[in-house]
């Protein structure tokens, strides 16, 4: 195979219910520019995930038209043309503060991508626990809960005995010192006693975002299910 060729997984769709990503870090040029292609040829979209500016900025002005770019999130929908669907209930997207903007970004782009409804809370880490404690009513509404949270990744355990949707915790590489870039946030999470919690890698928004993804379309899909036998018996 050589440097330029790539080979899309075009079935996974019908396998788990949403699309390949497109990891753009460590591709080169001409591999984003392969990858685009064939999609175009086939007249399939995709996200594109931690796109930098750089990278984007010397992309054709054909590719450049196709591509809805986020700096913030570093993710990019390319030839996106389905339309916004009700069929999912909402995700909360909990930061605990502004400094974990660009991963809570991330796993709002893509949740956005795949259709789902996101509602997002700002700087209510446990440091100023009131702002959390003022949201936990809005927050039990939620089937699922990103908690998103650096530093001493106090949040997600915190939340996890507050909020009964399934919570699934976003460690980031914010902090100091000996928050390790993320290491501390991280065994913070797997080491907590709140039962029950989600954990992905340090930094991963697409990977949570996806996880919150499988618990909503689920959702969706054994609610028509119902609707559809309700339908069948009268």
């Amino acid at each position: 195979m050589s440097n330029t060729e790539v080979l899309l997984d075009t079935a996974r769709t019908d396998r788990i219910g949403f699309a390949e990503a497109i990891l753009c870090a460590r591709k080169s040029d001409q591999q984003l520019t392969t990858i685009m292609n064939q999609l175009l040829n086939n007249s399939a979209s995709s996200l594109m995930t931690r796109l930098e500016a750089d990278v984007f900025a010397r992309f054709t002005d054909e590719h450049k038209a196709k591509l809805d770019y986020d700096p913030v999130s570093k993710t990019a929908f390319f030839n996106q043309t389905s339309t916004p669907s009700n069929k999912f209930l909402p995700v909360a997207v909990v930061s605990a503060g502004t400094s974990d903007m660009p991963q809570a970004a991330e796993a709002i782009r893509t949740l956005t991508y795949l259709g789902v409804p996101t509602d997002q809370f700002i700087d209510i880490g446990v440091a100023g626990l009131w702002r959390l404690l003022e949201q936990v009513d809005t927050l039990q509404t939620y089937p699922a809960v990103i908690a998103v949270a650096g530093m001493d990744g106090a949040l997600p355990s915190v939340l996890g005995g507050l909020v009964s949707g399934s919570v699934i915790c976003l460690p980031t590489s914010t902090g100091y010192g000996a928050s390790r870039m993320g290491e501390t946030a991280l065994h913070a999470a797997l080491a907590s006693c709140a039962p029950g919690l989600s954990v992905v890698n340090i930094d991963n928004g697409y990977g949570a975002a996806c996880a919150a993804f499988r618990i909503v379309n689920m959702i969706s899909v054994h609610s028509q299910s119902q609707q559809n036998g309700s339908v069948a018996k009268t």
